[in-house]
């Protein structure tokens, strides 16, 4: 991937060959069958709990990376049938986020607006704390539904009515939007919500909004699995992840390779339909 900087500052990214996709697919499929025959015998005999964790996180990475976000949303739809611990489910999903949104923004480095993108992480980490007690301490379902409700109206209303495009943007209104990607990363595992919402209304094309909402949702979700883990002894919770659970990043990976191709290949029209398409399922993720 390389950025063409003569299209500054509503920067793009173009494909270019890359000298070795072939080892590249092979060393994702070949360590996600690996990890695959691994779960199998670290499960129960006839348990099919590892098997379908791979699976959902692997749907949900091919969907999430076309735009960029909602992994944890759609993931959660099915992880949290599968974790009946709902702090664990956060977490699992977390980590496999965090690789994504690693591989994501990586290629997306040289496009990143660093000063822009400083006042929504110092949002993000005011916001943050809050979401992690709502987490630790509120009902799990009233918040989320009520978040669901929220993403499904909004995204439905975006998709039957033109583009919105702000033009009062004030850097207040950029610290008060990380602010609620911090309360949401750290109580739901979904820092995306707000930001990416935002940038939509900015007007900016598909890869300057990447170029800031990619770097924000991983930071503020490496944030918030620290202070999940920190916070969890005061509440008489086990430290940390089962190591079967890192089993599902190479299946996460290989999905997000294969949604990052799709990206490529969509206008910037096309982006904006996919991300209110992602936020109505993202909604009815947590509503259901």
């Amino acid at each position: 991937m390389r950025i063409l900087a003569n299209q500054a500052p509503a920067l793009r990214l173009q494909a270019v060959d890359d000298p070795w996709p072939t080892l590249r697919w092979a060393v994702l499929i070949a360590a996600t069958a690996a990890c695959a025959v691994l779960g199998a015998f670290w499960t129960a005999p006839g348990s099919m709990t590892m098997a379908a964790m791979m699976v959902a996180i692997f749907a949900a990475s091919v969907v999430s990376s076309v735009a960029g976000f909602a992994f944890s949303a759609i993931a959660g739809a099915m992880v949290f049938h599968l974790v009946a611990n709902p702090i664990q489910a956060v977490q699992i999903m977390i980590v496999c986020s965090i690789a994504n949104q690693a591989a994501m923004t990586w290629s997306l480095r040289r496009a990143v607006e660093w000063r822009t993108l400083s006042l929504f992480l110092a949002g993000g980490a005011l916001g943050l704390p809050l979401g992690v007690a709502l987490l630790l301490h509120a009902d799990h379902a009233a918040y989320t539904a009520a978040l669901g409700v929220f993403l499904v109206c909004y995204g439905t209303w975006m998709l039957v009515r033109p583009p919105i495009t702000l033009r009062r943007q004030h850097p207040a209104f950029d610290l008060a939007v990380g602010v609620l990607g911090g309360i949401t990363g750290g109580a739901a595992g979904f820092p995306g919500a707000a930001v990416t919402i935002w940038c939509g209304c900015k007007g900016w094309d598909k890869s300057r909004q990447r170029a800031l909402f990619q770097p924000f949702i991983l930071l503020m979700q490496v944030a918030a699995l620290v202070a999940i883990s920190v916070a969890r002894p005061a509440h008489g919770y086990a430290v940390g992840l089962d190591a079967a659970d890192l089993l599902c990043i190479p299946a996460s990976l290989l999905g997000t390779a294969l949604g990052m191709m799709l990206f490529q290949r969509l206008s910037d029209t096309q982006f904006t339909r996919a991300v209110n398409l992602l936020l109505i399922v993202s909604g009815i993720s947590y509503v259901a």
